[in-house]
């Protein structure tokens, strides 16, 4: 009777070297040898299809070394005979010798050095901003740059050995705003993209990391009017046709990726934060419908990227250039709270400035069930708002 094999444990492969896996005890050849992994356009993991499939895990990191190294060829691992008779240090000198060729292998031994949390990030971001045939904006570097800076804690930590719990308190323990927390959980999922691929670690633990705190708290700081001055004295650019859309109509900046928009009748219909907020009609105030036609005639909608895009590569480089970034470091939340703050200096009633904004009637019955506006009555409340800047 055969002599039932035992499946041993072996040492982890080095980053970017390939993989062995095992599939089962019912096959003859069951571990598969994979080159390393890669990403696609999107982003996506793709591991390539197996080198070949060998009956013994030494076998598979044979030809991986030599697969490195560029000596192997279709079928050398039939010709390769492991067993407790074999003279393994034949086999050990061919290993060494094939992986002492791999270009670039480090001073520490790779299966010993456990790469830290600040060396992913460094091979990271030079992997996706220093290649010559990519190309991103001064906004998205210093985005991930300033993402890292909020991760120190785990600057020294090995990348492998970080818990769930590791990255989601320091995601809690941040004081940032929430399109901050924002970036540090995509660099997360960035570099544990970028880990899985060189074949640093297996799990994404960024997938288990979510943020705890509301998005765009409604405490915010409205435009001053000097400010609200200078984007209209600069209304010909289409950034900041965008931010005066946002001053005048109220919406949340996550609203205006879905908003419906009727130029015939002049009204944007949207929002998905609250049940009073859903599918809520506001008219378009005069001053902004131009703006409004030619984002809609030049994109289909009045958002055509993803929010925390537009913050980084559009809203702040805007600000910066008009100087006005650093007075108040305004968010796009704040043009919500300008537009508030319009309405209630042009008599704007409150119950209407409630509608508009997508705000409850909590408590208040006569209101919230038996207050009824049509388009025509919100027009004309909204239209009490001034522009004197024309």
């Amino acid at each position: 009777m055969a002599k039932k094999k035992t499946r041993k444990k072996y040492p982890r492969l080095p980053s970017g070297f390939g993989t062995i896996r095992y599939l089962g005890s019912d096959r003859r050849n069951c571990y598969a040898v994979h080159p390393p992994a890669t990403i696609d356009a999107l982003g996506h993991v793709q591991r390539p299809p197996a080198i070949c499939y060998t009956d013994d895990w030494i076998k598979g990191f044979t030809v991986l070394t030599a697969y490195k190294a560029g000596t192997y060829k279709p079928g050398m691992e039939r010709e390769l005979e492991i067993s407790e008779t074999s003279d393994t240090d034949i086999l050990v000198q061919r290993i060494i010798a094939d992986y002492s060729t791999i270009k670039g292998v480090e001073e520490k031994h790779p299966e010993i050095h456990e790469p830290t949390f600040e060396e992913v990030y460094e091979a990271f971001y030079k992997w996706k901003y220093e290649d010559p045939l990519k190309s991103f904006s001064v906004s998205s570097r210093t985005t991930t740059k300033a993402a890292y800076k909020n991760c120190a804690i785990l600057h020294n930590q090995p990348f492998i050995r970080l818990k769930v719990d590791d990255l989601q308190n320091n995601l809690d323990n941040c004081p940032l705003k929430h399109a901050s927390l924002e970036h540090i959980l995509n660099l997360y999922h960035q570099m544990y993209k970028f880990a899985i691929m060189q074949e640093i670690c297996e799990i994404d633990r960024s997938h288990y990391v979510s943020i705890k705190s509301a998005d765009d708290k409604e405490s915010g700081i409205p435009f001053t009017d000097a400010e609200l001055k200078i984007l209209w004295d600069n209304r010909n650019d289409e950034e900041v046709q965008m931010i005066l859309i946002m001053c005048y109509s109220g919406f949340r900046i996550t609203e205006y990726k879905t908003l419906k928009v009727n130029l015939k009748e002049k009204y944007f219909k949207g929002g998905i934060k609250t049940a009073a907020g859903i599918n809520r009609i506001v008219p378009i105030h005069s001053s902004i419908f131009s703006f409004v036609e030619h984002r809609i005639q030049k994109f289909g909608k009045i958002l055509p990227i993803a929010p925390h895009t537009y913050r980084q590569a559009h809203f702040y480089p805007t600000l910066e250039k008009l100087g006005l970034r650093f007075n108040l470091n305004h968010t796009p939340h704040d043009c919500r709270h300008t537009f508030s703050k319009l309405a209630e200096r042009y008599g704007v009633s409150d119950n209407d400035r409630k509608r508009l904004l997508g705000h409850s009637f909590l408590g208040d019955i006569t209101n919230g069930v038996y207050g009824h506006r049509d388009l025509k009555d919100l027009r004309a409340a909204i239209d009490k708002i001034q522009v004197p800047y024309l």
